[in-house]
C-alpha cells in the first residue's frame, strides 16, 4: 500500500458533512457497509449513518466542527483527529432544547481503505461533561 494523504479525505468529510450540514454528502466518502462506533454502540451501514447524522444535526443547531489536529499513520490506513464542536442546544443528550450555546470536544479514529473510502470511525466525546453543564441549575 502506497503513501496517501488520508488527512485531506477526513478533513474534507468534516467540512462537507458536518460543517455543510449535509448528511447526503456521506455518499462521496464512505463505503456502503460503513460502521461508526459511538459511545460503544455500532451504527452499521451508510444509510443508517446518514440518519444518525441528520438526527444529531437536528439536536445541535448551527453546528460547527473545528478540527484541532489531525494526523495519520505512515500508509494512510488510519487517521486520528481531535475536534471541538460548537452550536446551539436543541435537545442534545435528551436535554431541554433551550438554544444555549454548547461546545464539546472529542476524538475520532478512522480506518481508510486504499482507494480513500472511509471504512470505520470510532468516536469518543465529552458527552457527560456537556450533559452536566446543560442540566445544572
Amino acid at each position: 500500500m502506497g503513501h496517501r494523504n488520508s488527512v485531506e479525505i477526513v478533513e474534507a468529510f468534516w467540512e462537507a458533512v458536518w460543517n455543510g450540514h449535509d448528511p447526503d454528502a456521506v455518499d462521496r466518502f464512505v463505503v456502503e457497509d460503513f460502521v461508526i462506533t459511538n459511545a460503544g454502540e455500532d451504527i452499521v451501514g451508510r444509510e443508517n449513518f446518514k440518519t444518525w447524522i441528520a438526527a444529531f444535526l437536528d439536536k445541535v443547531h448551527d453546528l460547527e466542527l473545528e478540527v484541532i489536529e489531525t494526523f495519520q499513520n505512515e500508509d494512510g490506513s488510519r487517521v486520528a483527529s481531535r475536534w471541538r464542536l460548537h452550536g446551539k442546544n436543541n435537545g442534545v443528550l435528551g436535554t431541554e432544547p433551550d438554544g444555549q450555546q454548547i461546545a464539546v470536544t472529542g476524538t475520532a479514529v478512522w480506518a481508510v481503505r486504499e482507494d480513500g473510502k472511509l471504512l470505520h470511525n470510532w468516536v469518543e466525546r465529552a458527552s457527560w461533561e456537556l450533559f452536566q453543564k446543560l442540566t445544572s441549575a
